[in-house]
């Protein structure tokens, strides 16, 4: 069993499918890696709001760190997101 999995992301962007895909790669491995391709985004800061947009997804479990144009996510036992829980206890109280 492979420690880290690796999947690419093109133009399509982040659809309903990439993050069935990726939490099924989560079903037998810690870490994943993603490669963004050119064709999905050119930009430092495009990168850094599709990687948000991938760990809120996937919930507070996860973690990320982008590397050039690669973001890997690590899954965790516990709740490592403390933002995450602040925003869920925000709004619980409206």
């Amino acid at each position: 069993m492979p420690t880290i999995r690796q999947i690419q992301l093109g133009k399509n962007g982040i659809t309903e499918q990439f993050i069935c895909n990726l939490k099924h790669h989560f079903d037998s491995t810690k870490n994943v890696k993603i490669s963004v391709l050119r064709s999905c985004c050119r930009d430092r800061e495009e990168l850094k709001e599709i990687n948000e947009k991938i760990v809120k997804e996937l919930g507070n479990h996860y973690t990320s760190r982008i590397i050039g144009y690669t973001i890997v996510v690590k899954k965790w036992r516990r709740d490592m997101r403390e933002d995450l829980k602040e925003n869920s206890a925000e709004e619980k109280q409206f």
